[in-house]
């Protein structure tokens, strides 16, 4: 017989698990709200509480009610543990994780796991160039106020040291630059830190400053420092900017000396040289000249033993002729008279030539014209000699 059939047995089943003699009571699957209340029942025996009994009364509910917030809370408390339990950090910074306050390790890039309320993890960017200012008016070492504007450029390199060494890293580095800064600039000059200087002290406070963080174990390091600025205090600023303008016009002053002398030394040395290249010429000139002078001294002085009288008139006549070939005047000296007659064979060679030029001018040849004027001064000089020594035996009677 089936087991919902009219009349059937009392005592059967049906495929709910109920008797029969509740069947008018379950028609369908069992109800959910009592299936969930039957869980909370035995997650509240498990925590400890007393489950209540299915269609118990108002001190089961409320059990029940409490047994499921209390369950919520644990599952949200596990969640929450989980949740906390991992971390990520990214390809730029390291983990820096405390156990109970003490430094336990560093962590790399990556999912990482921790122990949630024990561990501390402190994230540190460590690839980031960052940049810290410093400025201020110090004293120089000749005693003269300067303002100086610096940049530090700097980064992360040990995150241990930089979350544990230091409180405050950034406040220390900035301790830390205006100390080197007032150390450098205190030995040094005014003019060193305000014109050629600046890139020799920016390079000093580099050293210095990562040597005092390096003494700190800040953990930072630098990688360069750029002086911004450097300034006169205002007061002084137009007498300073005349200062400038005066050593800008001394090494232009020097510049121009510098290329003057390169263009004059150069010249001055080729003349030194050529100078000294024509006395070696003409000191080998002079030294061949007295040579071949003392050989024909001496040929002459073996021709003069031999012959004294010729060789005498022959010396006489050439040192006549040398001496008179370049005079333009004549002495003509007479047996017949004391007197010395003189010929202006200058003034009498100007008279002929323009007559000569006027003669050329007109036709005649060159060479023609030429002799014709040697004739008319020689017979010139001819007429004045007869005449002058006819006047002169004249004056003798």
């Amino acid at each position: 017989m089936a087991w919902n059939e009219p009349g059937g047995n009392r005592n059967d089943n049906d495929p709910w698990g109920t008797g029969g003699g509740r069947r008018g009571n379950d028609q369908g699957p069992p109800d959910l709200d009592e299936a969930l209340k039957k869980g909370l029942d035995k997650l509240n025996r498990m925590l400890g509480g007393k489950g209540g009994k299915s269609g118990g009364g108002n001190t089961g509910g409320s059990a029940g009610g409490y047994g499921a917030i209390l369950a919520i809370a644990v599952i949200l408390v596990v969640g929450y543990v989980i949740y906390q339990s991992f971390y990520t950090v990214d390809e730029q910074e390291r983990a820096v994780v405390l156990r109970f306050g003490e430094y336990s390790r560093t962590e790399d890039p990556g999912l990482r796991f921790k122990v949630p309320l024990i561990d501390d993890v402190y994230k540190v960017r460590v690839t980031s160039v960052r940049t810290a200012e410093s400025q201020g008016q110090m004293l120089t070492q000749d005693e003269n106020l300067v303002s100086v504007d610096l940049q530090v450029q700097y980064r992360v390199s040990n995150a241990r040291d930089y979350v544990l060494n230091v409180r405050d890293s950034n406040q220390a580095l900035a301790f830390a630059t205006d100390s080197a800064l007032r150390h450098e600039v205190g030995n040094a000059t005014m003019d060193a830190v305000l014109t050629e200087g600046r890139a020799e002290l920016a390079i000093n406070v580099e050293q210095r400053l990562q040597a005092f963080l390096q003494e700190y174990g800040a953990g930072l390091q630098i990688i360069r420092v750029n002086v911004e600025s450097t300034q006169p205090p205002a007061a002084v600023q137009d007498a300073f900017r005349e200062v400038q303008r005066a050593r800008e016009d001394e090494q232009r002053l020097v510049e121009e000396a510098e290329t003057y002398r390169n263009k004059i030394v150069p010249e001055a040395r080729g003349q030194a040289q050529r100078l000294v290249e024509e006395a070696n010429a003409y000191k080998s000139r002079v030294t061949e000249s007295a040579k071949g002078e003392t050989a024909r001294y001496l040929d002459l002085l073996e021709a003069y033993s031999q012959a004294p009288g010729v060789t005498r008139e022959r010396m006489y006549l050439q040192a006549m002729e040398n001496v008179m070939s370049n005079t333009s005047k004549v002495l003509v000296d007479t047996k017949s008279s004391s007197n010395m007659m003189y010929l202006p064979l200058d003034q009498m060679m100007k008279g002929r030539s323009g007559s000569s030029s006027q003669s050329s001018s007109s036709g005649g040849s060159g060479n023609a014209s030429g002799q014709v004027d040697i004739q008319s001064v020689t017979d010139q000089v001819l007429r004045e000699l007869r005449n002058r020594q006819s006047a002169n035996s004249r004056t003798g009677r």
